[in-house]
C-alpha cells in the first residue's frame, strides 16, 4: 500500500471530517444512523483518489460499522437518563440483532462490490420512501414480535445493518412503530440495537477482510482505522445537537427532504459500483 500525495490526503480527511459530522446531526434528527451519510462518503471518496480497489464499498461498509458502536453506546446512555428505553425488548432482542450482525459480515465478506452495493442501494431506498411516504403513526401489529418471529425478524435486522454499514435505528426502529410502539421508545431502544450490530459485525468485516488485497491504506481487515477513529469522534460529538434539531423544526419537511437524499444516494452508489467510469 502506498502513501498518499498531501493534497489527496486532505481531500480525504476534509471528507471525513464532513462525513462524521452531518452523520452525526442526520443520526440525532431521524434515528437513522449515520452510516447512510458515513458509507457513500467514504466509498466516493475512496473512488475518486483511487485508493484501494474492489474492497472499497466493503470497507466503508465496515468502518462505518466501528464507528456505530460508540454513537449507539452515548445515544442509549442519553435515552435511558430520560427513561426511554424498553429495558425488557433491549435485553431479549439484542442477541439475534448481535447473531444477525455476524451473518450479515459473512454474506458481505463472500460478496462482490457490486453485490453489496446493490443490498446497500435497495435497502437504503426502502428506508428513503419509509421516511418521506409513510406515516409515522402507521402500525401493522399491536405488539412486537415473540419466539420464533423475534428470532427471525431480530437476526433478519442485524443482517440487513451489518451489510449496509448502520445501526438498529432503521429496521429497528421502523419495526417497534409498526408494531404500536411510541416513535420516541422505538428510536431510544432501537440506538442500543446499534451497540450489539456494530460491535459484531465489525469483528466479522475484520476477519473476512483480513488479507484480501486492494484495500485503503491503514485498513485492518475491511475496517479502515484513521476513518473510524475521525468519524466515529465527530459524529459522536454531534448526535445531540441533531436531537435538539430534531425538536426546533418542521420534521416532516425534513423527513421528505432526507428520503430524497437517501433514494437519490442509494441508486448513486449502485450505478458507480456496477458501472464504474
Amino acid at each position: 500500500m502506498t502513501a498518499l500525495p498531501l493534497t489527496e490526503l486532505l481531500t480525504l480527511l476534509a471528507a471525513m471530517v464532513a462525513a462524521g459530522l452531518f452523520g452525526g446531526i442526520v443520526a440525532g434528527l431521524f434515528g437513522v444512523g449515520g452510516g447512510t451519510v458515513i458509507v457513500p462518503v467514504l466509498f466516493y471518496a475512496f473512488e475518486m483518489l483511487g485508493v484501494g480497489g474492489e474492497s472499497n464499498l466493503h470497507v466503508a461498509v465496515g468502518t462505518s460499522l466501528l464507528t456505530i458502536v460508540a454513537t449507539s453506546w452515548r445515544s442509549l446512555g442519553a435515552h435511558r437518563s430520560h427513561g426511554a428505553v424498553d429495558e425488557a425488548v433491549l435485553k431479549s432482542w439484542t442477541p439475534w440483532v448481535g447473531f444477525g450482525g455476524l451473518v450479515g459480515a459473512a454474506i458481505a465478506g463472500v460478496a462482490s462490490m457490486e453485490g453489496l452495493a446493490i443490498v446497500y442501494g435497495v435497502s437504503l431506498a426502502l428506508i428513503g420512501l419509509q421516511l418521506g411516504l409513510l406515516p409515522e403513526r402507521f402500525t401493522l401489529a399491536k405488539d412486537v414480535p415473540t419466539g420464533w418471529g423475534r428470532r427471525v425478524v431480530g437476526t433478519g435486522i442485524g443482517g440487513l445493518s451489518a451489510m449496509m454499514g448502520i445501526g438498529g435505528g432503521s429496521f429497528g426502529g421502523l419495526m417497534m412503530t409498526l408494531c404500536g410502539r411510541p416513535i420516541h421508545q422505538a428510536v431510544a431502544t432501537a440506538s442500543g440495537f446499534g451497540v450489539a450490530i456494530g460491535a459484531a459485525a465489525t469483528l466479522g468485516f475484520v476477519a473476512f477482510g483480513w488479507d484480501v488485497p486492494g484495500r485503503p491504506p491503514l485498513s485492518v481487515g475491511y475496517v479502515n482505522i484513521p476513518a473510524a477513529v475521525i468519524m466515529g469522534v465527530l459524529t459522536t460529538a454531534v448526535a445531540p445537537l441533531g436531537a435538539r434539531l430534531a425538536h426546533r423544526l418542521d420534521r416532516k419537511v425534513l423527513r421528505r427532504i432526507f428520503a430524497i437524499y437517501l433514494v437519490g444516494t442509494a441508486l448513486s452508489v449502485v450505478i458507480k459500483a456496477v458501472l464504474p467510469v
